[in-house]
């Protein structure tokens, strides 16, 4: 099957089995809106400050900004949604993340840790030190012949600990989402930050030899090369990465506010319109056959330009610090104390696109994925042949890696020298290049500055 069952006994079934098991309820009862998955944010710090991603300077970055645990579970029964994907934010920054995670799967949840992976290793470590036993050694021994941790990484790791803190454990019923957004020079660019793409490669290997699901998060903008995506998952396919979700960039108002404020560009040289959306997206349907990409392939119809679908965003609530986020996770009109009154409050006719014509301006480039992916799979636009065309994907062979995949030398960047900031590095690094002292500094500092305008450009 292209997803795999769970063997967690108190959760039996298949996670496609019990998403459709949610919605025939649903649609059973006539229930005429109700949520797929949560988009909890228990907090919106976060350690990297992405091109593209206005979120944490939409809301406040303080740590004292957070929702309590107590809230962030009463928000998963609240919706009753099946699925909880924990963003942020970086969600592993939360200081209740373990007990968040353990609080959601005890409800019967489907957990997605949606992270920009750079701490995802010191996380796993955390769980190795409080279940170590010398049962653990070969696993030990695999994790370090990978390179993915090291000798004295193991020897606090056999230290264990007292107290059994609570930790992330692995479970079929949880996925790491990491992002990732092209190769190793890309991605460090769009996340602004050098070394953040050898992290991610190195948690997901961990992760994998450890026995946890893993799954990438990817955004497309206006100058995302596709077959460098397509290279990626090519890469990750040998890997044993279980699924990947792709959505295009959107404009939504936080993200070119942040575009033009901090890095002084035009929102439209960098995200997409519905137009160039397709263009990019033309090959979905291959890829969707290639890769086990996550989402309906009547989304991904959608996002080639075959079809035409209404923004269900009422399907994937946001529930953030200050309230239940609306309309959507990306646009902000306000902020509702419960879920029903949100649902009840929100004029949702007032949005989306409907036969190419926008209802709200900001709606007329968005085909993301948080409002139109569930529109696939509860066939708002429904057309003969679609709910077959969901079951034959969810449950046919999950695709083969992709021997492709074993060519691709994804460390183009930062790994062997050429990463964004390499010209400027060197400069610090060379002898004075002139006889003073001070002008050796001034041309450096004249350098860097040069080669970090270039950057952000």
């Amino acid at each position: 099957m292209r997803f795999p069952f769970p063997v967690t006994p108190r959760m039996a079934g298949h996670i496609t089995l019990k998403m459709a098991g949610h919605i025939i309820k649903h649609k059973l009862l006539r229930t005429p809106k109700f949520a797929l998955v949560l988009q909890l944010e228990p907090l919106h710090t976060c350690n990297l400050t992405c091109t593209g991603c206005g979120r944490i300077r939409e809301y406040s970055t303080s740590l004292k900004d957070m929702m309590s645990l107590e809230d962030c579970l009463a928000a998963a029964r609240e919706c009753e949604a099946p699925m909880v994907s924990i963003c942020g934010g970086e969600p592993l920054i939360y200081p209740k993340i373990e007990e968040l995670v353990q609080g959601l799967l005890a409800q019967g949840r489907i957990v997605y840790v949606c992270t920009n992976g750079m701490f995802m290793r010191k996380k796993m470590k955390e769980y190795l030190a409080a279940t170590y036993s010398a049962a653990q050694e070969p696993v030990l021994r695999r994790l370090l012949e990978a390179g993915v941790v090291t000798a004295k990484d193991l020897e606090v790791i056999r230290q264990g600990k007292q107290a059994r803190p609570p930790v992330i454990r692995p479970s079929k019923w949880m996925y790491w989402n990491v992002h990732v957004d092209g190769l190793e020079y890309t991605h460090d660019l769009i996340v602004e930050r050098e070394g953040v793409f050898q992290e991610c490669v190195q948690a997901i290997k961990m992760a994998k030899i450890l026995g946890f699901q893993v799954a990438t998060n990817t955004t497309v903008y206006k100058e995302t090369d596709m077959a460098e995506i397509e290279q990626m998952f090519a890469y990750f396919s040998n890997l044993d990465v279980d699924g990947h979700t792709i959505s295009p960039g959107y404009d939504y108002d936080a993200a070119k506010k942040d575009m033009i404020k901090r890095l002084g560009r035009q929102p439209e040289d960098f995200f997409l319109t519905r137009k160039t959306t397709r263009e990019k997206f033309a090959r979905i349907l291959d890829w969707g056959r290639q890769f086990p990409i996550f989402g309906t392939p009547v989304y991904q119809e959608f996002l080639a330009g075959k079809r035409e679908l209404s923004c269900t965003a009422w399907a994937i609530p946001t529930r953030n610090v200050r309230g239940w986020k609306a309309p959507c996770y990306l646009m902000t009109d306000g902020h509702y104390p419960s879920y029903r009154q949100m649902l009840a409050e929100v004029r949702w006719e007032s949005y989306g696109v409907v036969d190419g014509v926008a209802r709200d301006a900001r709606c007329e480039n968005c085909l993301v994925h948080c409002g139109y992916d569930p529109s696939g799979a509860l066939g708002t636009n429904y057309q003969r042949g679609d709910n077959w065309k969901n079951f034959k994907y969810n449950f046919a062979p999950r695709p083969k890696p992709d021997p492709a995949g074993r060519r691709v030398n994804p460390f183009n960047g930062y790994s062997v020298g050429k990463g964004h900031l390499a010209e400027a590095t060197a400069a610090i690094k060379s002898p004075p290049l002139t006889g003073c002292a001070g002008g050796s500094t001034a041309e450096r500092d004249a350098l860097l500055a040069k080669v970090t305008a270039k950057r952000q450009t």
